[in-house]
């Protein structure tokens, strides 16, 4: 909006000093110098909504967000509205409007309990913008502005609508002590109320409403701190729960593109002010929100994004955007250290490279932050090597991660075993609390609900099932010992691992013991993580006692088998080794391999493309071919002369024909049906089909998938 008039700020003189207690009625507005007494500002980083907004850059969350150089503006009509939720029932003393140029000659100011009933607390119809200053009387919960004339063709545009006033009695808790970082350089504490707090935690999966079910298991193996990486109207049962059990919650505030080399949707720090604006105003709503809550440890603003930023840049640009990254989380901090001077304020990232940026442009940080896994025991020397002069805490940390570790025969990451996840937990612990006086405490990774391809590798409690890392970590916090503890697993080992026929079996060999002598029982199930990316894992059939047999899926790729090894009494062993499937071998000769192929369509661009007919006679099953996304399609291999067949094999992709035909002809035109499925399942086809022609065709009707047909072999046998 092109304003009428430059922008004002100007706050009118209504009154001399010496008669500051007075008032001045214009209309039937109020407007005075100042308060009396000192009422609290109630509106800052409240929920704010309004008729309308101008534009993204002028929402109406910028009216309560403290900054005089961001604006709430309407569009260009009467009446508009503009209105704060205090959070409960507050008395109201004091209301400050602060225009811009586009103001309101005429508006009402009005006060309700459920947005619904409102009560008249000011109104005026001789409006000249600048500030007005209202002493007001009323109780409610939402306070609102409308605006009924305009002072020009322009809409409603406010810097600041400020309420003030006294709390109600049914807001967050108040006057729940400090939390501060205490000493000098590498002498530091945490301390809370004035008492010292090493941070003994984890980060934290389940759902905030069922922290009351999880935290006193967490208490009572020492864990005092959880961590998350998003605060919003969900996370109030979670500090509620941990205020109830003593205990603390990091809370964080997620920052794109956060979350590291994996990570997706980028910003530009540089330029994109209105998403920096907008996370502004929810760091200030929700630190508003759970500032005086006891729940509360310290605020952590953004997460791996330095790291996760070269998925969006590179070169000199990349720089720059972690230049200005810096420098946005350093605005997060100052903005909570205005609400809340009685929380410390972080900033996590994935690397201590992230450390020299914090160091430079973040100076309103009070202390530092990292994930590290198996580099660990490094982070003190990088410290050391940096300069730096405040303290860190570990975010997250337990055993090597999938980035860190070797390739197995397979292609895939060794995953750490059992034995050495739990002594990965216990080296990081131990790392970290042996930089005394500079390492406040860590919170290890990870505990959650989950039971897929991660929290096998990094929960100590997936489905509530405990494992050795669970008892490390209440070894490493002090927590009780004894108890019955997690079967012990030592070894494992396939009898086959680099070509396993698809659908067919493999023997398992697992070496496990149990401490308590429990009986034990083996599930085992599989993960499609390195062929489609998807964390699930499934049981897949067993049998015998060890040696197990076991049934591979029949789709070829790299598969994950996990041995659960339960005792019955809530605790799991799981080991893990990779296997890939192969198509089966069939006898004869491939009378298709290398001959000409041709095909309705095939797909020509994307990622990977081109994917031609000719793909499915090369006799590499990394090859494909891919269709256009439609019905019906046709791949059609040419033998060059008349031949018998007695066999094919058809290896899908993972976008496979859910009902399909293959025909055999002698001249092209002509053709007879050999096979035909309505229920066809992807994976291998391994069709014992006799026919003879010099053409043989598959045409897919109905698709498996919204893609298309893709084939990585079509192959047409003859013993």
């Amino acid at each position: 909006m092109i304003s009428p008039t430059p922008p004002r700020r100007r706050v009118r003189s209504l009154l001399a000093a010496t008669v500051a207690a007075s008032t001045l009625l214009l209309g039937n507005l109020v407007l005075q110098a100042a308060p009396a007494q000192a009422a609290t500002l109630l509106s800052q980083g409240r929920p704010v909504t309004a008729s309308s907004s101008e534009g993204a850059g002028t929402p109406a969350a910028a009216a309560v967000d403290g900054d005089l150089n961001t604006r709430w503006s309407s569009v260009f009509s009467d009446p508009q509205w503009l209105q704060v939720d205090l959070g409960s029932a507050a008395t109201v003393s004091q209301v400050v409007l602060r225009w811009e140029a586009a103001y309101a000659t005429a508006y009402r100011v009005e006060i309700s309990d459920d947005a619904q009933t409102w009560r008249p607390l000011a109104s005026t119809a001789t409006g000249d913008g600048g500030t007005d200053t209202l002493a007001v009387n009323g109780s409610g919960r939402y306070v609102r502005m409308t605006g009924t004339q305009r002072v020009g063709g322009y809409g409603y545009s406010l810097w600041e609508f400020e309420v003030h006033g006294t709390p109600g009695t049914g807001g967050p808790p108040q006057g729940n002590g400090t939390v501060q970082v205490a000493g000098s350089q590498g002498n530091w504490r945490l301390l809370v109320n004035g008492q010292p707090w090493q941070v003994k935690g984890l980060t934290w999966g389940p759902a905030a409403a069922d922290a009351p079910q999880h935290l006193p298991q967490l208490k009572s193996i020492g864990v005092n701190t959880v961590r998350t990486w998003g605060t919003d109207a969900s996370s109030k049962p979670l500090f509620d729960s941990a205020a109830a059990n003593g205990m603390r919650v990091i809370a964080g505030y997620w920052l794109q593109p956060g979350g590291g080399p994996g990570s997706g949707g980028c910003v530009n720090y540089v330029t994109d002010t209105t998403y920096k604006q907008n996370m502004l105003g929810e760091i200030r709503r929700w630190t508003t929100e759970y500032k005086d809550h006891p729940g509360v440890l310290l605020w952590n603003v953004g997460n791996e994004s330095v790291l996760g930023l070269q998925n969006c840049y590179s070169g000199a640009e990349l720089e720059t955007q972690r230049i200005e990254y810096a420098k946005f989380v350093n605005e997060g901090a100052k903005a909570i250290h205005a609400i809340d001077p009685n929380h410390p304020v972080t900033s996590t990232d994935a690397w201590t490279g992230a450390w020299p940026y914090f160091k430079q442009y973040s100076p309103d940080l009070d202390l530092l932050a990292v994930n590290s896994y198996g580099n660990v025991c490094q982070v003190k020397q990088d410290w050391i090597n940096g300069g730096y002069t405040k303290p860190y805490i570990l975010t997250e940390g337990g055993p090597a991660g999938e980035w860190e570790v070797p390739n197995d025969a397979n292609g895939v990451p060794n995953e750490p075993t059992d034995l050495q996840k739990r002594d990965g937990y216990l080296q990081a612990w131990n790392c970290i609390t042996g930089h005394t006086g500079v390492a406040l405490g860590a919170t290890l990774f990870h505990y959650g609900n989950e039971n897929d391809f991660g929290a096998v590798w990094f929960n100590i409690a997936p489905g509530g099932e405990k494992r050795l890392s669970y008892y490390a970590i209440r070894q490493a916090y002090g927590g009780p010992a004894g108890g019955n503890t997690p079967p012990v697993i030592t070894g494992m080992s396939l009898s086959r691992t680099t070509d396993v026929p698809a659908g067919g079996t493999i023997s398992v060999n697992v070496a496990v013991s149990d401490p308590d002598g429990d009986p034990l029982t083996h599930e085992f199930k599989v993960g499609g993580k390195y062929i489609d990316n998807s964390g699930s894992l499934v049981t897949t059939p067993s049998s015998g006692n060890g040696p197990f047999t076991v049934t591979v899926p029949q789709r070829l790729g790299v598969w994950k088998l996990y041995d659960y090894v339960r005792d019955g009494k809530g605790n799991v062993g799981i080991e893990t080794r990779s296997f890939r499937v192969v198509a089966p071998p069939v006898q004869g000769t491939n009378v298709a391999r290398g001959k000409p192929v041709t095909a309705s369509s095939y797909q020509q661009v994307g990622n990977g493309a081109p994917y031609p007919p000719s793909n499915v006679t090369d006799g590499n099953n990394t090859t494909r071919w891919a269709s256009d996304w439609s019905d019906p399609q046709w791949i059609q291999i040419d033998l060059g002369s008349v031949q018998s067949f007695d066999r094919l094999q058809l290896i899908w992709e993972g976008a496979f024909a859910r009902a399909y035909r293959v025909e055999a002809s002698d001249d092209g035109a002509n053709w007879r049906q050999v096979y035909t499925t309505a229920d066809g399942n992807g994976d291998v086809d391994d069709l014992a089909v006799a026919g003879s022609g010099r053409y043989v065709r598959l045409t897919g009707t109905q698709r498996g998938t919204g893609f298309g047909y893709s084939l990585y072999e079509f192959g047409v046998y003859r013993r």
